[in-house]
């Protein structure tokens, strides 16, 4: 057991909802041997809203990946309420950057098809509890709908409802937003807001656009290139609900680019 683990277990505070200790990463690819995360370490409270930002490569969706546990860490662990995890598990749900609907289902028969894993629940309740996140969607009069007759917003509904109607402790958002317009995203951050106000779940949200982490999260948590390694952690200390527009929000924005560019150029100057 890590070091940060034991530090955690000897205060009398409640132990983290998520706890990432010390976690590397390699891939083996045609060129070698490459390092994704290099001794990665953070923990989030119940109902944290945390976002990870770093450029593209720096191994912000590995590490999602392994808290999903889609993937094994070389070394380091996982632990959810204090469990390690070695693989997937109804105690975390994914939405990824694609819907990843199922064309021959409807609307309904989506949210409806996560729920099978849930064997304490009759028919009827599995229905009741679909039609619940679809309406904490918005989506509760397209139920009947198939997926082609939705726009990439709806269809990104749809699936956060998937996500959410097993009732996960912990849900992981994989830069879902990238393929949508402005228009969409904006409406897409007011609605992930309101659903987490209402749910309050511990959400890991994966991105690269800055002024995003800043409007959703409650900390910004900033990658460095590959290998991958947190270099800067932001408080986010904003009401909400936020405007992406907001001034105020712009000027966390802001800090956290200039933070960026900081350790980008301070590792190309080393060599890095």
């Amino acid at each position: 057991m890590g070091s940060t683990i034991k530090r955690e277990l000897l205060t009398n505070e409640a132990p983290p909802k998520l706890m990432v200790d010390r976690v590397t990463k390699f891939f083996h690819s045609k060129v070698g041997r490459i390092q994704a995360l290099d001794d990665i370490s953070l923990s989030l409270k119940e109902g944290e809203f945390v976002c990870l930002v770093g450029p593209s490569g720096c191994g912000k969706s590995t590490l999602l990946n392994i808290i999903a546990g889609l993937e094994k860490p070389d070394s380091g662990v996982i632990l959810v309420d204090g469990k390690v995890v070695t693989e997937p598990g109804m105690d975390r749900g994914m939405l990824f950057q694609e819907s990843a609907l199922f064309p021959w289902l409807n609307v309904l028969g989506n949210v409806l098809f996560g729920l099978k894993l849930k064997p304490n629940l009759t028919s009827a309740e599995r229905r009741e509890v679909a039609e619940f996140y679809l309406q904490l969607v918005h989506l509760e009069q397209f139920k009947q709908a198939h997926v082609h007759e939705l726009s990439g917003g709806m269809k990104q509904r749809v699936a956060l409802a998937r996500a959410l109607a097993p009732n996960p402790r912990i849900l992981l958002m994989d830069e879902p937003f990238t393929a949508l317009d402005a228009m969409t995203r904006e409406q897409l951050y007011t609605d992930i807001q309101e659903i987490w106000e209402k749910r309050r779940k511990t959400i890991v949200f994966v991105t690269h656009n800055v002024r995003e982490a800043c409007c959703l999260g409650d900390r910004v948590i900033l990658f460095s290139p590959r290998p991958g390694r947190i270099c800067d952690e932001f408080q986010i200390d904003l009401k909400r609900p936020r405007d992406i527009n907001e001034v105020e929000l712009a000027r966390y924005a802001t800090q956290v680019t200039q933070a960026l560019k900081s350790h980008m150029l301070n590792r190309s100057e080393v060599g890095l």
